[in-house]
């Protein structure tokens, strides 16, 4: 029998493949142990043999050294044990790679500090907790390119440009962001940036790309108005009309930019929930003052539309949790005539039944004491909860 065969032999099987273990764990060093548990009779009669030593039929363990298969199997068959069970396969030196993987993640790491969003909290937050799943040993490991990852955050957030042309401007390949690890990584980030969970479908993926403002599809983009009247083009007439009317409309990105528009209106008021506009309808008939509903997250539509409010006042809201305080604040940093709309400390009471926050704490430059009373109660408190205030507000 070769050195090779051992591998298939009864009582030799195990035991190469516990080396191997061994070997791969110390990078090929000799000095260690390995153990049998319940071994057979023909593992048995192999460790006498390579130890010299009687083991008892009754033993429940046997345990040999490594020195000694090594010593056994140069005497026996001229080969050692590091190229005897290298014939299989190659060993691997797993303490050497685990040292160029640590190396590769801190360049990684370098590469993300020069980004044009380090410093920043969810920046810092998304790298550590790559770190502490494992997502930059995948990284490492798969050979993902992480430079283009920084590249396009670098890039962002866009002004409602295509997601083709958004990826050949910066990646030079229309196709970078469609599907893959790439855009999975992406969306990753972006849902840390925007501070709301991953997405899950098409959909989703597609409202959160928007937040930032990467267009998946300008017939989806869209966004939801009452009482806004405007010039410019068929839209602004369309807006007009439904503001006489009283009526609800909901336009396209893609029709939105068929001609510039200019929003008619001293002032417009920005819920997150569908439910406010809706109520708004049914009490003030008609009569409520501008109101533009995001629907969560707002889209490119959305943006479209009130960066049309050249003159006036943005009164803006969003529900008392991490995610909506991260869009008022995002809010205020994009529209400098932007106003909080009841998004205070003295608004916040969710009660003892409100749901617990979760996801990372978030800062309320508009009103610092209302972070620190969101992380004292511990709660989220909807936009729906403060219905009456915000509907005495609309009339």
């Amino acid at each position: 029998m070769t050195a090779p065969d051992l591998r298939d032999h009864a009582g030799w099987g195990r035991l190469i493949e516990k080396a191997r273990r061994v070997l791969e764990r110390t990078g090929g060093s000799l000095d260690g142990v390995i153990t049998l548990a319940a071994p057979t009779q023909d593992e048995r009669l192999v460790v006498i043999g390579v130890t010299g030593a009687h083991r008892s039929a009754n033993a429940a363990r046997l345990t040999v050294r490594l020195a000694e298969l090594d010593e056994h199997l140069r005497a026996v068959h001229g080969t050692g044990l590091i190229e005897t069970v290298s014939a299989s396969a190659p060993l691997r030196n797993r303490p050497a790679d685990a040292k160029r993987e640590a190396s590769a993640r801190d360049a990684l790491v370098s590469i993300a500090n020069d980004g044009r969003h380090a410093g920043t909290a969810w920046y810092a937050d998304w790298l550590e907790r790559m770190r502490r799943d494992g997502t930059m040993t995948r990284i490492v490991r798969a050979g993902l390119p992480f430079a283009d990852l920084v590249r396009v955050l670098d890039a962002l957030p866009a002004d409602g440009e295509p997601v083709p042309v958004f990826a050949d401007r910066v990646l030079h390949d229309t196709k970078a962001l469609t599907d893959g690890p790439l855009r999975g990584l992406l969306l990753r980030a972006v849902s840390g940036w925007q501070g709301v969970p991953q997405p899950v479908g098409r959909e989703q993926e597609r409202q959160l790309l928007e937040a930032v403002g990467l267009v998946s599809d300008d017939l989806a983009s869209q966004v939801l108005v009452l009482n806004v009247p405007a010039t410019g083009g068929l839209v602004g007439s369309w807006l007009t009309e439904a503001a006489t009317a009283g009526v609800p409309l909901r336009v396209t990105l893609h029709q939105l930019r068929l001609a510039p528009l200019r929003l008619r209106c001293e002032e417009v008021y920005v819920c997150e929930n569908p439910a406010v506009l809706r109520a708004a309808v049914t009490v003030h008939a008609g009569r409520s003052r501008p109101l533009v509903c995001t629907e969560g997250v707002p889209s490119a539509a959305a943006h479209h539309l009130l960066r049309a409010m050249v003159d006036g006042v943005i009164r803006w809201r969003n529900d008392f949790d991490w995610a909506g305080v991260r869009m008022t604040a995002a809010a205020f940093d994009r529209y400098p005539q932007a106003v909080p709309w009841r998004m205070s400390v003295e608004n916040y009471d969710p009660g003892p039944s409100g749901p617990a926050l979760i996801g990372v704490p978030a800062e309320t430059p508009w009103d610092p004491r209302l972070r620190t009373a969101m992380v004292a109660n511990g709660r989220a408190m909807m936009e729906e909860r403060l219905l009456p205030a915000l509907l005495a507000d609309l009339a």
